[in-house]
């Protein structure tokens, strides 16, 4: 007898899709954004006391929030962030993970993201 897995709830898969898109798109993109913001000094949101940790949080859930609720409806506008193996509810959270890392293209996306943030983080401690 074979066991058929039944889907998710939608409230889990969005919950899901949510925090992926917050965790391995959101938090690289702003933590990008806030190295560029401190090498080019603008205290006003960086320069406050956990400042730099609010905003990135903000804004990767804001990231998320968007991504699962307008790149659905407008697949034309998101083509380069929307990716759909996050959204199949009948992938578990790790095959979800696995199947995105297996693809090309996140392999290129993750390595531009770390050569950037290495050199903006050399920029970023080298100017005092």
């Amino acid at each position: 007898m074979t066991a058929l897995a039944a889907p998710k709830l939608t409230i889990r898969n969005r919950l899901e899709c949510f925090t992926l898109y917050a965790l391995f798109q959101g938090v690289p993109l702003y933590s990008i954004v806030v190295l560029m913001m401190k090498l080019i000094a603008t205290s006003e949101i960086v320069g406050e006391r956990y400042g730099a940790s609010i905003f990135i949080v903000l804004a990767a859930t804001f990231h998320g929030l968007a991504m699962i609720c307008l790149a659905p409806k407008f697949p034309r506008f998101f083509r380069h962030n929307h990716t759909p193996v996050f959204d199949d509810a009948t992938l578990s959270f790790s095959e979800k993970i696995t199947r995105w890392l297996a693809e090309p293209k996140t392999a290129v996306e993750l390595l531009t993201n770390v050569m950037l943030m290495s050199v903006l983080a050399i920029g970023v401690t080298s100017i005092r």
